[in-house]
C-alpha cells in the first residue's frame, strides 16, 4: 500500500484539542495550519500554530462547522491533510467524503464508517451481526406512539428512549413510569430534531446501576486492529463526563479481554479506520453490553496515552498516512493508574452555569507524573460561543491511590482568577468516600450532591481563598498605602499576608 507522508496539517478546531494536536504535529516535523473564528483571534492555538486563517463570525455554524470555508482555507495554504479533533465537523461523513473529493486527507475513518456508526440504530445492528453484547430493545426507529407504548411493555420500565442521531445527552430521557413514556418520547423526539435534524429514536432497557466503559481502539488500512485498554467514565453529570480514570477500578482482567476482544470484533464489522472508542455500559454483575462508537478521538484520550505510552495523535497521522500500526495486541501493557478531570468555567453554585471571562491570573500544577492540557492564559477572554471547558488536568501514579492523592494536589495548586472555576468541585470528587472506593456508577454526583457541594472544611483552603481577596484589595488601595508607605517597602507583602490570614479567621 502506498504510503503518503503528511507534511502540512490544517487543523479544523479550536481550544486545547487543537493545541494537543499541534504539538504532536511539531514533534513529527509537521507544519500546522489554525483556523480561527471572531471571538479567537488571540487564541492559543493561533499563536501556536505554523498559519492560521480567518474562517468567519464567532458563532460556530459560522466559522469551525463551515466546511466548504475550511476546504477553502485547506486548499489556499497547501495543506495535505485535515485533522478534526472532536466536536465540530470531526463525526460529519459528509465533511470525510468532502475532503477526498478535495484530494485532502482526512484524519479520521472514512465516511462510510462514520455514517454507520453515527447512527445509533444501524450500529446496533452491526454489533449484533458482529456477535457483540448490546442492550435489549429495539433495532429500528420507533415509528409511532403505540408502537413505543407495547415495545416497553414487552421490555419492562425502566427504558432509555434515545435519538438515533448524535450523542451527548441530547434526545435522551429516562422513563421509569408509564404515565410518562407518551411525554417523554415526544421531548426526546423534538430535542433530537432540534440538536440534529432527525427525530428518530429507539428503545433500550435501562441498566440498573450502570457503569459507563469505553475502550480505545486503534486500525489501519490493513485490517490490523488493536485495544488499548478500557476508561472509567461513571462520573458524569447530565449524561456529560467529569472525571475519567483507567484502569476502571471495578474491572477484572477476565472481563477486560473479552471485552477488549469485543471492541476490536466491532471496530472490525465497522470497517474502521484510525482512532475511535467503543463504548460500553455495565452493570454491578459485570455485564456488559454495547452502547455506541464514537468515530473520533475523544476527550479523554490522554489518559489511555499515559497509562499505554502511545500517543494516539501521532498514531492517527502515521494511519492516515497508510502506515502500519507498529504494534500488535501482545506488544500493549497497562502500566499504573491515571485520572482526567474536566474544568470548567462554570459557576458550580449557580446549578453549574457557564462563566466566561477574562483570566486574570492562572498557575497550572507541575510535578512528577501532571499534564495539563489547556488552551487559556492571563489575560485570554473566554468566549460565550463555545463548550466553557477550558482545560484538562491529567496525573499518573503507580498505582490508583497514588493517582488519587496526585490529583488532589494538582488541583490544589490549580489557581484560576477572573473566572469562576469547577476546581473545587473537582476537589470535592476526589475526597469523595465512594469515588476512593470506586465502585461508584453514573449516579455519583447525584448520589453523592451534599457532600460535593459542601463547603470545605479545611483551614487552609479558606486561608487561600482569603490571601487572595485581601491581595485584590491591597493593590486596589495601594495608592492610599503609598501616602504612608514606600512601593519598594518589604513590609507591602507581609502586610497584606497578615491581613488575610486575619480574615481567614472568619467565615468565608
Amino acid at each position: 500500500m502506498e504510503i503518503k507522508p503528511i507534511k502540512k496539517v490544517l487543523i479544523a478546531n479550536r481550544g486545547e484539542i487543537a493545541v494537543r494536536i499541534i504539538r504532536s504535529c511539531r514533534e513529527m516535523g509537521i507544519h500546522t495550519v489554525a483556523v480561527f473564528s471572531d471571538a479567537d483571534r488571540t487564541a492559543m492555538h493561533v499563536r501556536y500554530a505554523g498559519e492560521a486563517f480567518h474562517i468567519g463570525p464567532s458563532p460556530s455554524n459560522e466559522s469551525y462547522l463551515k466546511m466548504e470555508k475550511i476546504l477553502e482555507v485547506a486548499k489556499q495554504c497547501g495543506a495535505d491533510a485535515i485533522h478534526p479533533g472532536y466536536g465540530f465537523l470531526s463525526e460529519n461523513a459528509e465533511f470525510s467524503r468532502r475532503c477526498q473529493e478535495e484530494g485532502i486527507i482526512f484524519i479520521g475513518p472514512s465516511p462510510e464508517a462514520i455514517l454507520g456508526m453515527g447512527d445509533k440504530i444501524t450500529a446496533r445492528r452491526t454489533m449484533i451481526k458482529a456477535g457483540v453484547p448490546v442492550v435489549p430493545g429495539t433495532s429500528e426507529a420507533v415509528s409511532s406512539e403505540e408502537e413505543a407504548l407495547e415495545t416497553i411493555r414487552q421490555i419492562g420500565l425502566p427504558v432509555m428512549i434515545k435519538a438515533s442521531a448524535g450523542g451527548g445527552g441530547k434526545g435522551m430521557r429516562l422513563v421509569k413510569e408509564e404515565s410518562k413514556i407518551l411525554s417523554s418520547l415526544r421531548g426526546a423526539r423534538s430535542e433530537a430534531k432540534t440538536a440534529f435534524g432527525n427525530d428518530a429514536v429507539y428503545i433500550e432497557k435501562y441498566i440498573d446501576s450502570p457503569h459507563h466503559i469505553e475502550f480505545q481502539i486503534l486500525a489501519d488500512r490493513l485490517g490490523n486492529t488493536v485495544h488499548l485498554f478500557e476508561r472509567e467514565c461513571s462520573v458524569q453529570r447530565r449524561h456529560q463526563k467529569v472525571v475519567e480514570e483507567t484502569p476502571s477500578p471495578i474491572m477484572n482482567p477476565e472481563v477486560r479481554a473479552r471485552m477488549g476482544a469485543d471492541a476490536v470484533a466491532a471496530a472490525k464489522a465497522a470497517n474502521y479506520e484510525g482512532a475511535g472508542t467503543i463504548e460500553f455500559i455495565m452493570d454491578d454483575n459485570l455485564n456488559y453490553y454495547f452502547l455506541e462508537m464514537n468515530t473520533r478521538l475523544q476527550v479523554e484520550h490522554p489518559i489511555t496515552e499515559r497509562v499505554v505510552g502511545v500517543d494516539l495523535v501521532r498514531e492517527q497521522i502515521r494511519i492516515a498516512e497508510g502506515n502500519p500500526l507498529p504494534f500488535t495486541q501482545d506488544d500493549l501493557h497497562q502500566n499504573g493508574h491515571a485520572i482526567e478531570c474536566r474544568v470548567y468555567a462554570e459557576d458550580t453554585d449557580n446549578n453549574f452555569m457557564p462563566n466566561p471571562g477574562t483570566i486574570t491570573h492562572i498557575t497550572e500544577p507541575l510535578g512528577f507524573g501532571v499534564r495539563c492540557d489547556g488552551y487559556v492564559y492571563e489575560g485570554y477572554t473566554i468566549p460565550i460561543y463555545y463548550d466553557p471547558m477550558i482545560s484538562k488536568l491529567i496525573v499518573w501514579g503507580k498505582t490508583r491511590e497514588e493517582a488519587i492523592e496526585r490529583m488532589r494536589r494538582s488541583l490544589y495548586e490549580y489557581k484560576i482568577s477572573g473566572v469562576k472555576t469547577s476546581i473545587k468541585f473537582l476537589e470535592r470528587i476526589m475526597e469523595a468516600p465512594a469515588f476512593r472506593k470506586g465502585g461508584y456508577n453514573t449516579h455519583f454526583i447525584e448520589d453523592n450532591i451534599k457532600f460535593l457541594m459542601a463547603e470545605p472544611e479545611c483551614a487552609f483552603e479558606c486561608e487561600d481563598l482569603a490571601l487572595i481577596a485581601a491581595y485584590v484589595e491591597y493593590t486596589t488601595s495601594l495608592r492610599e498605602i503609598e501616602q504612608t508607605m514606600s512601593p519598594v517597602s518589604s513590609h507591602a507583602g507581609k502586610e497584606w499576608k497578615d491581613y488575610g490570614r486575619r480574615i481567614a479567621t472568619r467565615r468565608i
